[in-house]
């Protein structure tokens, strides 16, 4: 479809520290605790990216395991990744997540899913499901892991 949307893109304001936020984000073991698409079931601890080049390992919860490239990244304000079958090459979309501090305590996050290099037709159907809605039910995810509720008065 030559009018299709390829690049999505969700933004969202929470009440927690960028720094707090990236670090739920960079660290793959925790992902599966607020990701909004129903996608992943699991990550081993101790893959906490710090660097292009990183590959992370995930299992989805069709049981599939996929090998994450990051090809962005910058300490507590850009992470992105492009996944892969074990041993293969990506297979052209990318998973973006970019963090930004505000005032107040609080952060702004940009998530964005781009496939505008995904040729796979087995994998087009479920790209077209992937909605600017469903990234922001993972930014809403991190928003109730991330938020802490203040004292008690």
């Amino acid at each position: 479809m030559p009018d299709e949307q390829r690049v999505v893109v969700a933004t969202g304001e929470l009440d927690a520290p960028a720094a707090a936020v990236f670090e739920l984000i960079a660290d793959p073991a925790r992902q599966p605790g607020w990701d909004g698409n129903d996608n992943l079931a699991h990550a081993d601890l101790g893959q906490r990216v710090r660097a292009v080049g990183d590959v992370f390992t995930t299992t989805l919860t069709i049981g599939a395991v996929r090998e994450n490239h990051v090809v962005e990244f910058t300490e507590g304000r850009l992470l992105a990744w492009m996944p892969a079958e074990p041993g293969g090459p990506p297979v052209g979309h990318l998973w973006r997540w970019e963090v930004e501090s505000l005032e107040g305590g609080r952060s702004r996050v940009i998530h964005t899913y781009d496939w505008t290099r995904l040729e796979d037709p087995g994998r087009v159907e479920r790209a077209r499901w992937t909605t600017p809605d469903r990234l922001r039910a993972s930014i809403d995810g991190l928003a109730r892991v991330a938020e802490r509720p203040g004292p008690v008065r």
